[in-house]
């Protein structure tokens, strides 16, 4: 089943997170994902609200983690570690 990766994120260091931004496209591109949502139009309906979002399609849940733990995201990944408050999930889809 597809799964969809989800980021809901405030940057607190822009220029950090612009670099981590730069890497991880690639790396999410590169595994197998496809971002379908990011930092565009959106409506705060309920709980805690985060100012960027990020949507990134994948082929399985097991394709998206071994993309996040893939040596080209986590090098990425430590640009973003401490530039940001990030809530990050791998939910799978019924599609």
């Amino acid at each position: 089943m597809p799964a969809l990766w989800i980021g809901h994120i405030n940057i607190t260091n822009e220029q950090a997170y612009s670099k981590y931004a730069s890497l991880a496209g690639p790396a999410i591109k590169k595994n197998g994902g496809k971002i379908i949502a990011r930092a565009g139009k959106y409506l705060q309906m309920e709980g805690n609200e985060r100012t960027r979002h990020v949507v990134a399609k994948f082929s399985s849940v097991e394709k998206a983690e071994a993309c996040y733990n893939s040596p080209e995201y986590q090098d990425a990944l430590q640009f973003a570690l401490g530039a940001a408050d990030r809530d990050i999930i791998i939910v799978e889809t019924s599609e």
